[in-house]
């Protein structure tokens, strides 16, 4: 079994109407579906896997922040009084700093990998991986002068598995913030040593456990941004924010819950989705803020499996894109997909997990270098012959080319 198989439907999902426990057992069996796409599914394993280099001019740095919600009790451990949240920071820094950032801990990995159901390597894996981000490194950047992206990541998984997609935004200039929300995930280690496991996971069949999610995720959201742009905020470089241009971008039902957040918060100026089914309400008056929709051809094309899209796609009513990408898997788009080929694991992708990433850091950049700072991307206009893997969607005619 590959990392992020197991509970590829919850997190990628079909249908609101479909229940969650039958879906993830179906789902976590289909094959992948054919693609035009001609590429290996895996590679020779590595012994010390890594993620791609950013490739922005900046070095980057990154910490990790505890911040604690004292105007709410926790809302999958209703005794914990407060909530707290784990989160970390990528942002352009002025030099390589002396200690790359570590993946995740060896605790964290063998949780993970347990979780997964994952075997045939060690359980620490995934606290070997090389990144590109340098730990603590000084802040570069003027007063109120870079972007803020949030990332939200699937269920059941960690931050950490967008790191790659975060450390090249960062080496772009801008300041990334992800985060783990709590009890929602196999592994989240707290400063004082505490580390938390899934209880949410333990709840998917309770009614109205979706939007209880969604309500969640939106609330940790404004909560972070509150932390982060508010008078006394969390982190010593939170003073190079622009508190102007803030967007977000999840995954799965990290990105479900961007529409969430953007419903909720004002200050989000613009959200991703990456191959998440879609659960929030959105008005009849609709969203009127710029939104790409990002997924898997087999999946989330206009008129197919997952009709969430095609319904909320009516409601947005600002700069919209549908894009799909031939022959990727739901974990494609995360670090996931590149580890799982480093690690010989395959993930049933006709696209290579390298690929995947290249394509989602090229697309996600260029969404908010549009939209954050209004540089014009052609790239988002049509189809490109440097990504044919990458396909533009019409729903009006069930189309994608």
């Amino acid at each position: 079994m590959t990392i992020g198989s197991r509970t590829r439907g919850l997190r990628g999902g079909l249908a609101a109407a479909t229940t969650l426990l039958a879906f993830v057992l179906s789902a976590a069996c289909s094959p992948a579906p054919a693609s035009p796409v001609s590429a290996t599914t895996s590679a020779t394993p590595s012994a010390t896997p890594y993620l791609l280099k950013p490739t922005g001019p900046h070095p980057v740095g990154t910490t990790s922040v505890y911040l604690k919600d004292t105007s709410r009790p926790d809302p999958w451990v209703p005794q914990q009084k407060a909530r707290e949240l784990m989160v970390t920071l990528w942002y352009p820094a002025t030099s390589p700093g002396r200690q790359r950032a570590q993946y995740m801990t060896p605790k964290e990995s063998e949780l993970l990998l347990k979780g997964e159901g994952v075997t045939g390597v060690p359980y620490d894996a995934l606290s070997r991986v090389r990144t590109g981000a340098f730990s603590d490194a000084k802040p570069a950047g003027r007063r109120h002068g870079l972007p803020l992206v949030v990332l939200s990541p699937g269920f059941q998984v960690t931050r950490k598995t967008l790191s790659g997609l975060a450390e090249d935004l960062a080496s772009h200039g801008y300041v990334v913030a992800g985060i783990d929300h709590t009890y929602e995930n196999f592994a989240e280690t707290f400063p004082d040593g505490r580390i938390t496991t899934c209880v949410a996971c333990k709840a998917t069949q309770d009614p109205g456990f979706t939007t209880k999610l969604m309500q969640v995720r939106a609330a940790d959201v404004s909560f972070v941004i509150d932390e982060l742009t508010g008078p006394h905020p969390a982190w010593r470089g939170a003073s190079l924010i622009d508190p102007s241009r803030i967007a977000m971008a999840g995954h799965s039902l990290g990105g479900a819950s961007a529409i969430a957040a953007l419903v909720k918060d004002s200050r989000l100026r613009a959200g991703i989705d990456m191959d998440g089914t879609t659960y929030a309400s959105i008005p009849d008056s609709g969203l009127p803020r710029p939104f790409l929709f990002l997924g898997t051809q087999a999946n989330h094309s206009p008129g197919g499996r997952d009709t969430s899209w095609d319904r909320d796609w009516k409601l947005l009513t600002r700069w919209k894109r549908w894009l799909v990408v031939a022959g990727a898997q739901h974990m494609s788009f995360t670090d996931l997909g590149l580890l799982n080929d480093q690690l010989g694991l395959g993930h049933n992708a006709v696209l290579p997990g390298t690929r995947g990433m290249q394509i989602t850091r090229r697309y996600v950049l260029a969404f908010f270098d549009l939209n954050l700072r209004n540089q014009p991307q052609p790239l988002l206009d049509k189809p490109s012959k440097r990504y044919p893997e990458l396909k533009f969607c019409s729903p009006g005619t069930n189309t994608c080319q």
